[in-house]
Protein backbone atom coordinates (compact mmCIF):
# COMPACT_ATOMS: atom_id res chain seq x y z
CA UNK A 1 0.00 0.00 0.00
CA UNK A 2 1.34 3.27 -0.92
CA UNK A 3 1.15 6.19 1.49
CA UNK A 4 0.12 9.64 0.63
CA UNK A 5 1.89 12.64 2.00
CA UNK A 6 0.80 16.24 1.88
CA UNK A 7 3.23 18.71 0.45
CA UNK A 8 3.07 22.26 1.49
CA UNK A 9 2.61 24.53 -1.46
CA UNK A 10 5.59 26.61 -2.42
CA UNK A 11 5.39 30.10 -0.93
CA UNK A 12 5.26 32.85 -3.45
CA UNK A 13 7.68 35.70 -2.77
CA UNK A 14 5.95 38.73 -1.36
CA UNK A 15 5.37 41.47 -3.87
CA UNK A 16 7.49 44.53 -3.16
CA UNK A 17 5.56 47.34 -1.55
CA UNK A 18 5.51 50.46 -3.72
CA UNK A 19 7.41 53.35 -2.24
CA UNK A 20 5.36 56.31 -1.28
CA UNK A 21 5.96 59.24 -3.57
CA UNK A 22 4.90 61.69 -0.91
CA UNK A 23 7.99 63.04 0.83
CA UNK A 24 7.20 65.73 3.41
CA UNK A 25 10.78 67.02 3.42
CA UNK A 26 10.76 67.52 -0.35
CA UNK A 27 7.37 69.24 -0.21
CA UNK A 28 8.55 71.57 2.57
CA UNK A 29 11.69 72.38 0.61
CA UNK A 30 9.64 73.24 -2.46
CA UNK A 31 7.29 75.47 -0.46
CA UNK A 32 10.18 77.33 1.16
CA UNK A 33 11.96 77.81 -2.16
CA UNK A 34 8.78 79.12 -3.75
CA UNK A 35 8.10 81.50 -0.87
CA UNK A 36 11.70 82.73 -0.92
CA UNK A 37 11.57 83.42 -4.65
CA UNK A 38 8.28 85.30 -4.33
CA UNK A 39 9.65 87.50 -1.54
CA UNK A 40 12.97 88.13 -3.28
CA UNK A 41 11.55 88.91 -6.72
CA UNK A 42 8.59 90.84 -5.36
CA UNK A 43 10.69 93.02 -3.08
CA UNK A 44 13.22 93.71 -5.81
CA UNK A 45 10.44 94.56 -8.27
CA UNK A 46 8.89 97.08 -5.87
CA UNK A 47 12.25 98.82 -5.46
CA UNK A 48 13.03 98.75 -9.19
CA UNK A 49 9.65 100.20 -10.16
CA UNK A 50 9.38 102.91 -7.49
CA UNK A 51 12.97 103.95 -6.81
CA UNK A 52 16.01 105.22 -8.64
CA UNK A 53 19.63 105.33 -7.43
CA UNK A 54 21.59 108.60 -7.33
CA UNK A 55 25.21 109.29 -6.47
CA UNK A 56 25.98 112.24 -4.18
CA UNK A 57 28.89 114.21 -5.70
CA UNK A 58 29.20 117.10 -3.21
CA UNK A 59 29.01 117.82 0.53
CA UNK A 60 26.14 120.31 0.20
CA UNK A 61 23.80 118.00 2.15
CA UNK A 62 26.30 116.90 4.82
CA UNK A 63 25.99 115.43 7.36
CA UNK A 64 22.69 113.95 6.16
CA UNK A 65 24.27 112.82 2.88
CA UNK A 66 28.00 112.47 2.36
CA UNK A 67 30.17 112.68 -0.76
CA UNK A 68 30.20 109.26 -2.42
CA UNK A 69 26.89 108.09 -0.95
CA UNK A 70 24.48 106.25 -3.23
CA UNK A 71 20.89 106.96 -2.30
CA UNK A 72 17.54 105.55 -3.35
CA UNK A 73 14.91 108.13 -4.18
CA UNK A 74 11.22 107.42 -4.80
CA UNK A 75 9.85 108.82 -8.04
CA UNK A 76 7.35 111.66 -7.74
CA UNK A 77 5.78 114.40 -9.83
CA UNK A 78 6.35 116.92 -7.03
CA UNK A 79 2.69 117.26 -6.08
CA UNK A 80 3.09 115.57 -2.69
CA UNK A 81 6.32 117.26 -1.59
CA UNK A 82 6.32 118.85 1.87
CA UNK A 83 8.64 120.80 4.14
CA UNK A 84 11.58 118.74 5.34
CA UNK A 85 11.67 116.40 2.35
CA UNK A 86 15.08 115.82 0.75
CA UNK A 87 14.51 115.87 -2.98
CA UNK A 88 16.26 115.35 -6.32
CA UNK A 89 15.34 118.01 -8.88
CA UNK A 90 16.45 119.60 -12.14
CA UNK A 91 15.86 123.26 -12.90
CA UNK A 92 17.00 125.16 -15.99
CA UNK A 93 17.88 128.26 -13.96
CA UNK A 94 20.16 126.14 -11.78
CA UNK A 95 21.99 124.47 -14.67
CA UNK A 96 19.54 121.64 -15.49
CA UNK A 97 21.73 119.13 -13.63
CA UNK A 98 20.27 116.81 -10.98
CA UNK A 99 20.68 118.40 -7.55
CA UNK A 100 19.74 117.32 -4.03
CA UNK A 101 18.43 119.78 -1.43
CA UNK A 102 15.98 119.97 1.47
CA UNK A 103 12.60 121.66 1.06
CA UNK A 104 12.18 124.36 3.72
CA UNK A 105 9.19 126.22 2.28
CA UNK A 106 6.31 125.47 -0.09
CA UNK A 107 3.85 127.63 -2.01
CA UNK A 108 2.28 130.33 0.19
CA UNK A 109 5.03 130.23 2.85
CA UNK A 110 7.17 133.20 3.80
CA UNK A 111 10.67 132.06 4.60
CA UNK A 112 13.08 134.55 6.15
CA UNK A 113 16.57 134.52 7.54
CA UNK A 114 17.96 137.06 9.98
CA UNK A 115 21.65 137.42 9.21
CA UNK A 116 22.30 139.13 12.52
CA UNK A 117 20.70 136.50 14.74
CA UNK A 118 21.46 133.68 12.28
CA UNK A 119 17.90 132.44 12.62
CA UNK A 120 15.56 130.93 10.05
CA UNK A 121 11.84 131.60 10.39
CA UNK A 122 8.89 130.24 8.47
CA UNK A 123 5.66 132.19 8.50
CA UNK A 124 7.07 134.12 11.44
CA UNK A 125 7.91 131.04 13.52
CA UNK A 126 11.51 130.06 14.28
CA UNK A 127 12.67 126.73 12.85
CA UNK A 128 15.09 124.61 14.87
CA UNK A 129 17.06 122.75 12.21
CA UNK A 130 18.76 119.91 14.08
CA UNK A 131 19.97 118.35 10.81
CA UNK A 132 22.41 121.19 10.01
CA UNK A 133 26.12 120.37 9.84
CA UNK A 134 26.99 123.56 11.70
CA UNK A 135 25.22 126.45 13.34
CA UNK A 136 27.73 129.00 12.06
CA UNK A 137 27.20 131.87 9.60
CA UNK A 138 24.70 131.07 6.87
CA UNK A 139 24.87 134.21 4.79
CA UNK A 140 22.97 137.49 4.65
CA UNK A 141 19.38 138.27 5.48
CA UNK A 142 16.52 137.55 3.10
CA UNK A 143 12.76 137.19 3.08
CA UNK A 144 10.86 135.36 0.34
CA UNK A 145 7.19 134.60 -0.11
CA UNK A 146 7.06 131.39 -2.12
CA UNK A 147 4.66 131.48 -5.09
CA UNK A 148 2.07 128.74 -5.43
CA UNK A 149 3.43 125.56 -6.98
CA UNK A 150 7.05 126.39 -6.15
CA UNK A 151 9.59 125.38 -3.49
CA UNK A 152 12.38 127.06 -1.53
CA UNK A 153 15.34 124.70 -1.16
CA UNK A 154 18.41 124.76 1.08
CA UNK A 155 21.33 122.40 1.67
CA UNK A 156 21.96 121.04 5.16
CA UNK A 157 25.55 122.21 4.84
CA UNK A 158 24.74 125.92 4.72
CA UNK A 159 28.43 126.83 4.55
CA UNK A 160 28.93 124.91 1.31
CA UNK A 161 25.64 124.74 -0.56
CA UNK A 162 24.61 126.58 -3.72
CA UNK A 163 20.88 126.67 -3.10
CA UNK A 164 17.92 129.07 -3.18
CA UNK A 165 19.98 131.75 -1.41
CA UNK A 166 22.25 131.99 -4.47
CA UNK A 167 19.31 132.43 -6.88
CA UNK A 168 17.22 134.99 -4.99
CA UNK A 169 17.12 137.29 -8.03
CA UNK A 170 15.17 134.68 -10.06
CA UNK A 171 11.71 134.00 -8.62
CA UNK A 172 13.06 134.50 -5.12
CA UNK A 173 15.30 131.46 -5.53
CA UNK A 174 12.32 129.12 -5.80
CA UNK A 175 11.93 126.25 -8.25
CA UNK A 176 8.74 124.67 -9.63
CA UNK A 177 7.55 121.69 -7.62
CA UNK A 178 7.13 119.94 -10.98
CA UNK A 179 10.94 120.01 -11.37
CA UNK A 180 11.24 117.50 -8.51
CA UNK A 181 11.73 114.01 -9.88
CA UNK A 182 12.33 111.99 -6.71
CA UNK A 183 12.29 112.06 -2.91
CA UNK A 184 15.33 110.59 -1.12
CA UNK A 185 14.34 107.84 1.31
CA UNK A 186 17.52 105.92 2.09
CA UNK A 187 21.23 105.34 1.58
CA UNK A 188 22.39 102.01 0.12
CA UNK A 189 26.13 102.60 -0.30
CA UNK A 190 28.59 102.52 1.32
CA UNK A 191 27.27 99.64 3.44
CA UNK A 192 28.50 101.30 6.62
CA UNK A 193 26.05 104.18 6.03
CA UNK A 194 23.17 102.15 4.63
CA UNK A 195 19.81 102.93 6.17
CA UNK A 196 16.61 104.90 5.90
CA UNK A 197 16.79 108.69 5.82
CA UNK A 198 15.81 110.05 9.22
CA UNK A 199 12.74 112.24 9.33
CA UNK A 200 12.62 115.68 10.91
CA UNK A 201 10.24 117.45 13.26
CA UNK A 202 11.73 120.88 12.52
CA UNK A 203 8.55 122.13 10.82
CA UNK A 204 5.95 120.59 13.11
CA UNK A 205 5.21 123.88 14.87
CA UNK A 206 4.54 125.63 11.56
CA UNK A 207 1.72 123.30 10.53
CA UNK A 208 0.75 122.52 6.97
CA UNK A 209 2.45 120.09 4.60
CA UNK A 210 5.31 118.28 6.33
CA UNK A 211 7.67 115.60 5.08
CA UNK A 212 6.08 112.60 3.42
CA UNK A 213 5.61 109.38 5.33
CA UNK A 214 7.82 106.36 4.66
CA UNK A 215 7.39 104.65 1.33
CA UNK A 216 7.65 100.92 0.59
CA UNK A 217 11.45 100.92 0.62
CA UNK A 218 11.93 99.33 4.05
CA UNK A 219 9.45 96.44 3.70
CA UNK A 220 10.57 95.81 0.11
CA UNK A 221 14.21 95.71 1.20
CA UNK A 222 13.54 93.26 4.02
CA UNK A 223 11.40 91.11 1.73
CA UNK A 224 14.27 90.92 -0.76
CA UNK A 225 16.84 90.04 1.89
CA UNK A 226 14.64 87.48 3.67
CA UNK A 227 13.63 85.91 0.36
CA UNK A 228 17.22 85.60 -0.84
CA UNK A 229 18.33 84.14 2.51
CA UNK A 230 15.47 81.63 2.43
CA UNK A 231 16.42 80.45 -1.07
CA UNK A 232 20.10 80.10 -0.17
CA UNK A 233 19.56 78.31 3.14
CA UNK A 234 16.86 76.00 1.80
CA UNK A 235 18.97 75.06 -1.21
CA UNK A 236 22.01 74.40 1.00
CA UNK A 237 20.04 72.25 3.46
CA UNK A 238 18.38 70.32 0.66
CA UNK A 239 21.71 69.68 -1.04
CA UNK A 240 23.30 68.49 2.20
CA UNK A 241 20.38 66.17 2.94
CA UNK A 242 20.61 64.68 -0.56
CA UNK A 243 24.33 64.03 -0.13
CA UNK A 244 23.72 62.26 3.19
CA UNK A 245 21.10 59.99 1.59
CA UNK A 246 23.46 59.05 -1.23
CA UNK A 247 26.19 58.10 1.22
CA UNK A 248 23.79 55.96 3.23
CA UNK A 249 22.72 54.06 0.12
CA UNK A 250 26.32 53.51 -0.89
CA UNK A 251 27.30 52.10 2.51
Amino acid sequence: MSSLTERAPDRQPAAPQPRSRFKPAAVLQGVLLGLGLVLMIGGFAVIAVNYRPYDIPTASMAPTLQVGDTVLARKTDGADIGRGDVVIFRDQAWGAQPMVKRVVAVGGDTVAFDGGQQRLTLNGKPVEESYLSAQGPQGGSYSVTVPAGRLFLLGDNRLGSLDSRVHLEVDGGTVPAADVEARVEGTVLPFGRAGLLAGTSAFDEVGGPGPAGPGPLEPAFYATVVGAATVVVTSAVGGAAGLVRKRRRAS
